[in-house]
């Protein structure tokens, strides 16, 4: 079996971290000079990636990326918690963005927090990119080969065609090549197991052992703990499958978290959690939901 790759954010993008800050920045003359240790003393939080940039026009800033599997209500009051953290420990201007790779819905997501108080107004800006709405172009005409892993979820990406350019491109350099599980994760959002693991040229069962994949049952059980630190294990599995479900099917797979959440037994739990990720329709998991 395939051993699991280095396929962390800081990974991805110290890839070509000076492409990446011109990229996320917009800022044509910017030049990336350091990732810096983005772990913060008095809280216990790690900002993605921080990037300490240079620009002839604006001078020395940092660039805090904040990458997040899906949206969720609470970034804005955190990206200003991360601008102003960055901001106290390196002294210096931070440009934040935050990057959200899967769409939740169609509700806009704001590009700012805001807060007022008997007439004290605080404000933090931030720029918003989300992958979707990112032209698959970009990424396979273009020097940026930390978004090579995501084509498949890109705009236009979803073609079988782009995603087999897209190995090709992996596959031939030798930075990128562990990188082919990303891409295969991100696949099957579009396409099915059985092209997926045509075009990759190995068992499905890999993806199981992919980081991404560990990730969100990691991220599944810290929401646990977030709920209740006195949940027992079934309360924690039923929490990752969660959001298993929301990662892979969005609002409608939670649908099925009250039939999910009436089952006592563990083993049954982690089955319906293992299938989540190979199944291609909600339609498939009703189907092994019923025969377990």
């Amino acid at each position: 079996m395939a051993k699991p790759a280095d396929v962390s954010s800081k990974r991805l993008i110290s890839l070509a971290p000076n492409n990446w800050v011109k990229w996320v920045t917009q800022i044509p003359d910017v030049v990336a000079k350091e990732i810096l240790n983005s772990e913060f003393q008095w809280i216990s939080r790690e900002s993605d990636v921080l990037i300490r940039a240079e620009s002839q026009e604006y001078g020395k800033f940092l660039v805090l990326n904040e990458l997040q599997l899906r949206y969720k209500p609470e970034m804005p009051r955190r990206m200003r918690a991360y601008a102003g953290l960055a901001e106290e420990k390196y002294q210096l201007p931070t440009y934040p963005v935050l990057i959200n790779i899967l769409k939740t819905g169609n509700e806009e997501i704001p590009t700012r927090y805001q807060s007022n108080i008997a007439g004290l107004e605080v404000r933090q800006d931030y720029r918003v990119i989300n992958l979707w709405e990112v032209d698959v172009k970009i990424a396979l005409e273009q020097p940026l080969p930390s978004l090579l892993p995501f084509v498949p979820i890109l705009k236009g990406g979803e073609d079988e065609t782009i995603i087999r350019e897209a190995l090709r491109l992996l596959k031939a350099d030798e930075q990128l090549n562990q990188l082919e599980t990303v891409l295969a994760f991100f696949a099957t959002f579009v396409l099915d197991s059985a092209l997926v693991q045509e075009i990759m040229r190995w068992d499905m069962a890999v993806l199981r052992e992919s980081p991404w994949y560990q990730e969100i049952l990691k991220q599944g059980e810290k929401q646990g703990e977030e709920k209740g630190e006195q949940k027992g294990k079934r309360e924690e599995r039923i929490s990752s499958i969660e959001l298993s479900l929301e990662v892979k099917f969005g609002n409608e797979g939670l649908k099925f978290m009250p039939k999910i959440s009436e089952i006592s037994d563990f083993e049954t739990l982690k089955i319906i959690q293992r299938s989540i990720l190979t199944v291609e329709s909600l339609e498939e998991l009703r189907l092994i939901m019923e025969n377990l």
